[in-house]
This record gives structure tokens, C-alpha cells and sequence, in this order.
């Protein structure tokens, strides 16, 4: 096969800085795209709509399945929720199904997941052997993978379960904005582990899972675990403000509904063994570095 990947979602965070990395190092790079083309390396496709032909997928080494509705988009209404579900589905489906096609000749697939799939584990330590968890995103992940691998069939199938990605367009977004205006402060009770990984490191590591030929679940979260007082705090000693204002959990649960138990107030210390045990080093090891980073 050809170094040429096919990568779906990449006009977000993730992917943007994906296909950069890649074409860098000189791998062809096709970009599925919902609006008319506009360069050569684009192709039109409408998942959910039609099918997408199996042909643009032949002779590539790897389809890189990302993208969705943002879960940053607050709140989570109920017709927002059905848009965050068939996003997922709908994109993750079509592509398995000209996956499938292709049988003996089928790329490596590589789908997005999120560490959201283990739910809230208090006192537990998660590795990729981890059982899903109950929250809204824990389902919803559980129904995302579980498109992805029907593609087991005729190719290797990689999950990549990402944790939130320290960036200024990432998690660190709307905690930025309550730090400026000196509102930072713990989220529930503070003592909650949250994954999180770089967005250098998150990049580093999808190729990673590609180059390694890793296949299953691939938990991508630094290799520390951080509360999210201890993130808050990072973030807010690196722009040199206070970090006072709690907001109680009940607070976030009438503000947010069901995105506070999904995004904020889980308790979930998912750690990397999978990427860990094949090899890969970590750039950034710790929470504060991630920020520094990103800041």
C-alpha cells in the first residue's frame, strides 16, 4: 500500500494538527470534507446521507476516522444530545461500511473514542481492560466503538479513547475565560481525577498507534493523573491568578444537566498502558506541563 491516509474530521483541533504533522513528514493525505471541495486533496462526502464509494479508500494505509459534534458545546439540550449520538454514528458507520467493501484490500482503520467510556470511577485505576461506565458519553462511546468494529471483519481496528486535550481551543477554553475574569476555583468537589494529554502528545500518539500496528483500545491520557484542582491550579499559576471560586456540584448539574456528570464531575484515572507498553514516550508528563505548553 501506498503512504497515503484518509482522514475524516479534519478541520477540528485534532485533526487540523494531525494532517500538518503528517504532510510534514511527506505522507499523502486525503481530507473527507462536507462542503464542496476545494483543492485536490479534498473529497465530498455525506455520511448518514449516502454512501461513501469504497474506491477513494483503496491503496491507503490507514483511514483516520475523527470528528463529531462538539461536546464543548454547552448546554446539552436533548436535540443536542441526539446530534452528539447520530454525529458519531451516522460518520463512524459510513466509513466502516467502505471498509467492509474493500474486504482483503481494507486500510487499517483508526477511530475516535474518548475516556468519557469508562464513566465515573472513584478509587479506580482504568486500563483499556476497564469495563465502560453509565454516563451519557460512556454509552455513547459504547455504541461509537462499536461501529468501528465492525470493520474487525477485513481490517485492523484501533480505538483511540482521547482524553481532553490541553489547548487554548481545547479544555482550556472555557476554564481560561473564568481564570481572566478571576472565577477560577475547584469544579464539585476538586478531588475528581480528569484525564488529560497535549495536543503535541495526542498527535504524536495516533501516529504512534499507526506506526506500531496497535489494534483495540488505546487509552490517549498522560501518564500522570491530575485532579481537576490540580488543573485548575495549573492553569491559573500560569496566568498568574486566583484560583478561589468553587462551584458546587449541584451548581454544575443545574447549569449543565447531564454534560457536568459526563465532562466535569466524573472521577476517572484512565492511564495509557496500551501506548505505554509498546513503546511510546511521553512530551509531556504532567498536567503543568501541558499547560505551560499550550500557554
Amino acid at each position: 500500500m501506498s503512504d497515503r491516509v484518509v482522514v475524516s474530521g479534519a478541520s477540528g483541533l485534532l485533526g487540523s494538527a494531525l494532517v500538518s504533522s503528517l504532510r510534514a513528514d511527506g505522507v499523502e493525505v486525503t481530507t473527507l470534507v462536507r462542503r464542496p471541495p476545494s483543492a485536490p486533496s479534498e473529497v465530498q462526502w455525506a455520511p448518514g446521507e449516502s454512501a461513501l464509494d469504497p474506491e477513494l479508500l483503496s491503496g491507503a494505509r490507514a483511514v483516520i476516522a475523527l470528528g463529531g459534534a462538539s461536546v464543548g458545546r454547552l448546554p446539552w439540550t436533548a436535540r443536542y444530545r441526539r446530534e452528539l449520538v447520530e454525529s458519531r454514528l451516522s460518520s463512524t458507520r459510513t466509513l466502516t461500511d467502505a471498509v467492509l467493501a474493500l474486504r482483503g484490500d481494507a486500510p487499517t482503520l483508526l477511530s475516535a473514542s474518548a475516556v468519557g467510556y469508562y464513566g465515573t470511577a472513584p478509587g479506580q485505576t482504568l486500563t483499556e481492560a476497564s469495563p465502560a461506565g453509565s454516563t451519557f458519553l460512556a454509552e455513547l462511546c459504547v455504541r461509537w466503538e462499536a461501529e468501528a468494529r465492525r470493520a474487525e471483519e477485513h481490517a485492523r481496528v484501533a480505538l483511540l479513547r482521547t482524553a481532553p486535550v490541553i489547548h487554548r481551543q481545547g479544555v482550556l477554553k472555557p476554564l481560561v475565560l473564568l481564570a481572566r475574569l478571576g472565577l477560577a476555583g475547584p469544579l464539585g468537589p476538586g478531588t475528581q481525577v480528569w484525564p488529560w494529554i497535549s495536543l503535541d502528545d495526542e498527535v504524536r500518539a495516533i501516529r504512534h498507534v499507526l506506526d506500531a500496528g496497535l489494534s483495540g483500545p488505546v487509552n490517549l491520557a498522560g501518564p500522570t493523573p491530575a485532579t481537576a484542582t490540580e488543573t485548575g491550579r495549573a492553569l491559573s499559576r500560569r496566568l498568574r491568578r486566583p484560583f478561589l471560586v468553587p462551584a458546587p456540584s449541584w451548581a454544575l448539574r443545574l447549569g449543565l444537566g447531564a454534560a457536568a456528570d459526563s465532562l466535569l464531575l466524573p472521577d476517572a484515572d484512565v492511564r495509557p498502558q496500551a501506548l505505554q507498553n509498546s513503546g511510546f514516550a511521553f512530551r509531556h508528563t504532567t498536567v503543568q506541563d501541558a499547560v505551560d505548553a499550550a500557554l
